[in-house]
Order: structure tokens, then C-alpha cells, then sequence
């Protein structure tokens, strides 16, 4: 991780490659930094776009015939420009003007710079600054976004979590005349009415858990029982990634699903979800691999490295606003190796009867995403109750997870089922890591395993826009 004192320095090379001194720079740095508790991610995005803008919207406002006093006054306002000031107490922020980095070719942004060390410490070193935050006046919300020819505005906010999460999750984006995204963020999945998940202690069997461990079940050299779902070893490595042996039959599955078992419903779900009264034959499930995590029935700690997933998110992510069409996506901030775990998919736990009666009711505009079904349990001899036909709808309640676009077949991340509190089946986390090495600033994307072909399955396919070279959307 970088100091302070490095992040500063990379601050100051980026605005020196636009020419921009670095005494005029220093103030709106750490005016930045203050109206974003401290968070260098939300500056270092996109090429140090917050600040460049922050930087170029004030010598707008001072125009240019006080070049020369902007330090001065900028200190005596001790206010930042107002688009660039909090609307609300989640950390949103009102557009920008367009970055002058923009205007100018790669070519010239890739100049190489001198960086003045001494003004760097001189900024880090500073105990107490004449600019106390926004005034006021300019902490109201702007009711008419400025926009600009050449950019959209800039929406920022510093948590969409609401601290729920190990880690703040950021938002920034063009948005234009796109809204925020409108949802209540939650951790956790959440029943929404009649779906059938029953968890209890009892329900855990001895032969379903390792009581009789203590401190961290991977540090042992006889595997627990909990790793008994994933061929007598654990799924994951002492660094906390999947190991590859695992990872590489996952991926398998995904990509060339007719290459596995699938097992059939006597009274399948989906087929019954068509035509109740003449339901079709199954189709086939396919049998996924599993984790199955220790949990509160183990002896071991919450720091077992088979604790992966239930201790949450710990990688920095951000959503942010696609070029592509494919609206909003998240991207990672840090380098992840191969088999990280990002996020798990969170959403309101349905029926699937209660996933159609809710799109039936819908008036058509609204934007929902992709509902994923939990159909590991489908194919067992008895005939599952419609109250046990389980799948997840993030549209109105999830995580992050919600905003991760879909990509067909080469996508950077996978899911994968994981077990936890409950040995049923048909009830599971669904968990995404990571398929290679993933750079920072790289996209995350999963494959959601849509069959753009099947015109009458309940879950209406969209219209794709991966641009992978495999894309399964041949009428796109």
C-alpha cells in the first residue's frame, strides 16, 4: 500500500504533466481530501479526474485575468467550487465541469514531469490550513446540473454501503440525465415473503461440521469434515484464494456445461413455471461444485481460512458509469490474483412464482437486474413446493454485486455456490472470484449463463452488449 506521502507525490506528477503549478494545485487538494474523508481512491480515479476538474472549474470561476490571485482568494473563500459540494450526508456530489485532460492529446498527458518533492511535504506537513470546507451555501443541493459540450457531469459518492460493508464502496460517474441508481443497499440476503429457508443450529448435523477443530482448520494437515463437499480438501488456499485445481473444474462447468452431469426434476420448477397444467419434461440442471464454509456449529475461529466468504467483502471496488451502453458497472481499484473472492450476489430471497407475479405487475419502465435462480437442489426425487423453487432479485434490495455487468463466456469473474448456515441445498450463497489475474481499473464482469435462445423461459433474456468474441446473443 502507498503512503500519503507517495499518493501526494503521484497527485502532483499528474497535474504537472497538464502544467498546472503546483502552489495553485495544493489548496484544492486538500480541499478534495477533506470533502472526501481522506479517500485517495475517489482522487486517483480515473487519472486524477476529481482533482483536474476541481482544479480548472475554479480558474473558470476566478477567470483568467486572476491567474495570479487564485491561491489568495481561494483561501480567503474557503469554499470549493459548488458542483463539486456534498448534496446529502451519503458522500454525493454534484457534477463538475469537463477536465481540460480531455482537450488534450495522449501524447502531451504522457509528457514526462519533474515533481517538487519539498511542495509535496509541504502539503503533507501541514497542520492547520486557512480553508475550513464548504461554505454553507454551497452545501445545498444543486437543482440544475451544470453540464458541459464535451463531458457529462461528475457524481460521486464516497460509500453506496453506508458503512455496512469492511470497506467503503465508491460511485462515480457521468451520469447526464441517467438518475442514481435507486435501491437500499444490504449485506446480507433477505426473505421477501413465502420462500422456504429454514435455518437453525439443529439442523446442522455432527457429520455437517468440525466441532472438534480450534483456531484455523487450513493449518491442520488432515482436512476437516466441512471440506468434505469439495473432494476431502479445502477449496481455498492459506493466502485465502481458490486453489487452482478447483477454480480450473468451476470453469470448466461454466464454460462447457454439456461436458458434466446434470441431474432432472420429476416436476421441474422452471418447466412448471411455463405451463402449469402441462409442464414439459426437464432440461437438465447441471451439477455444480460447492464450498462448504465452517461456521458457527465449528470449533474454529471466525479467522479459519474456510471462513472466506462470511467475513465479506475486503477487495476495493467501484461503480462507476459504462462508455458502452451497458449503463452502470463496477471495477476493481487494486490488483486481484487469480481466485480472489470479490463479492458475494446479494437479493431479496423469492419464490419463483413470486419472481413472475412481480414482473407481471411491473409497468414495464422500470429497470430490474438479472435474477439469478438457486437450482442446486432441483433434481432430488421429491417434488419441490413451489415455496422451495428459490432465486435471488437484487433490483430493489442487494450489494454491489447488483451493478456487475454480464459478459458471455470469457468473463474475469465466476460464481460459485457456497455453503454456510443451512445443509439444504436448495438455499445457498452465491459467490464471485475472480477466473485470472484482474489489473486495477479492469471492469468486472460474470457470465450469468442466459440462453439468449430460449424465448419462453420465465426470465426474459436483454439484449447483450458484452462485445466478447463469444457472445451467445446472435441476434444482437
Amino acid at each position: 500500500m502507498m503512503s500519503v506521502r507517495e499518493r501526494a507525490r503521484k497527485a502532483f506528477q499528474a497535474t504537472r504533466a497538464l502544467g498546472l503549478p503546483d502552489q495553485e494545485v495544493t489548496p484544492v487538494l486538500e480541499h478534495l481530501l477533506k470533502l472526501f474523508n481522506n479517500n485517495w481512491d475517489l482522487i486517483e480515479s480515473e487519472d486524477y479526474r476529481a482533482l483536474i476538474d476541481a482544479y480548472f472549474e475554479l480558474k473558470e470561476n476566478k477567470g483568467e485575468d486572476n491567474r495570479k490571485n487564485v491561491v489568495g482568494d481561494y483561501g480567503e473563500s474557503s469554499r470549493l467550487p459548488k458542483r463539486l459540494c456534498l448534496q446529502d450526508s451519503e458522500g454525493q456530489a454534484s457534477p463538475t465541469k469537463c477536465s481540460a485532460r480531455q482537450i488534450l492529446s495522449p501524447e502531451e498527458r504522457g509528457k514526462p514531469s519533474s515533481v517538487n518533492l519539498q511542495q509535496g511535504a509541504t502539503f503533507l506537513n501541514k497542520k492547520d490550513s486557512s480553508s475550513s470546507g464548504c461554505s454553507n451555501s454551497c452545501k445545498k443541493p444543486q437543482q440544475q446540473p451544470v453540464t458541459c459540450e464535451k463531458n457529462r457531469p461528475l457524481h460521486i459518492i464516497n460509500d453506496i454501503t453506508k458503512g455496512t460493508e469492511n470497506v467503503k464502496i465508491s460511485l462515480v460517474g457521468d451520469i447526464g440525465k441517467q438518475e442514481l441508481p435507486k435501491f437500499t443497499y444490504m449485506r446480507d440476503n433477505i426473505i421477501y415473503q413465502d420462500a422456504y429457508v429454514h435455518i437453525s443450529l439443529a439442523r446442522v448435523a455432527d457429520e455437517d461440521c468440525c466441532s472438534g477443530c480450534s483456531g484455523d482448520c487450513l493449518s491442520v494437515s488432515i482436512p476437516c469434515a466441512c471440506a468434505h463437499e469439495t473432494g476431502g480438501e479445502f477449496a481455498y488456499t492459506t493466502d485465502g484464494q481458490l486453489r487452482d485445481k478447483f477454480l480450473k473444474a468451476c470453469i470448466s462447468m461454466k464454460q462447457d456445461p454439456e461436458g458434466h452431469d446434470s441431474v432432472y426434476c420429476q416436476d421441474c420448477p422452471l418447466e412448471r413455471l411455463k405451463n402449469e397444467y402441462k409442464p414439459e419434461k426437464c432440461k437438465g440442471h447441471l451439477v455444480r461444485k460447492f464450498i462448504k464454509e465452517c461456521w458457527r456449529k465449528c470449533g474454529c475461529n471466525m479467522q479459519c481460512g474456510n471462513r472466506v466468504v462470511q467475513r465479506g467483502i475486503t477487495c476495493k471496488l467501484q461503480v462507476f458509469w459504462t462508455r458502452e451502453g451497458k449503463g452502470w458497472g463496477v471495477k476493481t481499484l487494486q490488483d486481484l490474483p487469480k481466485g480472489t473472492f470479490v463479492c458475494e450476489y446479494v437479493g431479496e430471497i423469492l419464490t419463483n412464482t413470486e419472481l413472475f407475479e412481480r414482473n407481471l405487475k411491473g409497468s414495464g419502465n422500470e429497470k430490474h437486474t438479472y435474477p439469478v435462480t438457486l437450482d442446486a437442489d432441483w433434481g432430488s426425487e421429491r417434488v419441490l413446493k413451489d415455496e422451495e423453487a428459490l432465486c435471488l432479485d437484487a433490483t430493489f434490495c442487494g450489494n454491489v454485486a447488483r451493478f456487475i455487468n454480464h459478459r458471455c463466456f470469457d468473463a474475469n469473474l465466476i460464481d460459485i455456490p457456497v455453503e454456510v448456515e443451512t445443509p439444504d441445498r436448495h438455499y445457498y450463497h452465491l459467490a464471485l472470484f475472480t477466473t485470472r489475474d484482474v489489473r486495477a481499473s479492469e471492469e468486472l464482469t460474470w457470465d450469468y449463463g442466459i440462453d439468449f435462445n430460449d424465448d419462453e423461459h420465465p426470465i426474459k433474456a436483454f439484449k447483450c452488449c458484452c462485445r466478447s468474441a463469444f457472445c451467445r446473443d446472435v441476434k444482437r
